[in-house]
């Protein structure tokens, strides 16, 4: 008997072995540099959802796609309509939405993260571009482009979302003005702060969310020019500088009143091609970098993609 069970058990400790090792080689199998986004798709915004998901937002039709940064998989969540638009996005973990900034629609949407449903749309002046958005413990931020306040979307303790009578602006003062083209896109939180980037001015701004009073940061003669999307991770702030085709990484300073570079990501330093980045969205240990591709005309048929940039902060 232990003479005709030999043969099963080397049969059974091989399949085990290679097993383990079909296991092994997918575990080291690094997770993919270049995610493709459907052609056309025109993207601006994007932002970490669950676990190593993304959800990427169209300039087209105002439309989200949502994919996994761990196999590069992905498809389109929230179907687009025309007449809207989807610039900045923001991923609100606590109450698993999704808010998006509608641009020059004067319009800032929220979906239900998990279910696409809309739950609510929020109006604003129009003759601006709302472009990007970050929600904190008390409000949703976004930036208007064409002026000079922030539109605000209160919320309260519970932070159920108010009706939409109850949107409002925060005028922003102290050191900031308006220049000609666009000001003040990419925003985050840090440290009871807000901070947003002047793109035609290349200045970084330390905003006090209650009062509005906008402060430059000191970035030892740095400019961020063409900087667009921002992201925070830890004691770092990313800025992705659009038609500069560059990722700023910046070490905050105490109370933000300075940042100091720490490195450049150029195209130079990466296989997958930066093709006018616009925003980035930290996920599981990496930077992922969407390109907006502003330089190339855009039709159904244009590629768009996602950068990945690994080991990064």
């Amino acid at each position: 008997m232990i003479r005709r069970l030999r043969p099963a058990l080397a049969a059974v400790l091989a399949l085990g072995l290679i097993t383990t090792a079909v296991g092994a080689a997918s575990a080291a199998r690094p997770w993919p540099d270049r995610i493709d986004l459907p052609n056309g798709w025109s993207p601006e915004g994007i932002t970490a959802g669950p676990g190593t998901t993304v959800f990427v937002g169209s300039l087209v039709n105002g439309a989200i796609w949502q994919g996994d940064v761990r196999t590069g998989d992905g498809d389109v969540f929230i179907s687009g309509e025309a007449g809207r638009v989807a610039v900045g996005v923001h991923y609100e973990a606590d109450a698993d939405r999704l808010w998006v900034a509608g641009g020059p629609t004067g319009q800032v949407r929220v979906y239900d993260a998990s279910s696409g449903d809309l739950l609510e749309t929020y109006v604003f002046p129009t003759g601006g571009f709302l472009n990007d958005v970050i929600v904190t413990d008390d409000a949703a931020y976004i930036t208007d482009s064409a002026f000079g306040y922030l539109a605000v979307v209160p919320l309260d303790s519970g932070g159920s979302l108010p009706d939409p009578s109850e949107a409002t602006t925060l005028p922003l003062g102290g050191d900031f003005a308006l220049a000609p083209g666009f000001n003040l896109n990419g925003i985050e939180e840090a440290r009871g702060w807000l901070i947003a980037v002047q793109t035609n001015t290349g200045l970084l701004y330390r905003i006090d969310p209650d009062s509005g009073d906008a402060q430059i940061i000191d970035l030892g003669g740095y400019s961020v020019s063409n900087g667009d999307g921002l992201e925070v991770h830890g004691g770092t702030l990313f800025v992705v500088r659009n038609f500069a085709h560059t990722i700023a990484e910046l070490k905050l300073g105490p109370r933000l009143e300075s940042a100091a570079l720490v490195n450049e990501t150029t195209q130079d330093d990466l296989s997958v091609p930066l093709a006018v980045p616009t925003t980035a969205a930290w996920v599981a240990g990496s930077l992922y970098v969407v390109n907006a591709r502003f330089d190339t005309p855009p039709t159904p048929a244009v590629p768009y993609w996602i950068t990945r940039i690994p080991g990064q902060g």
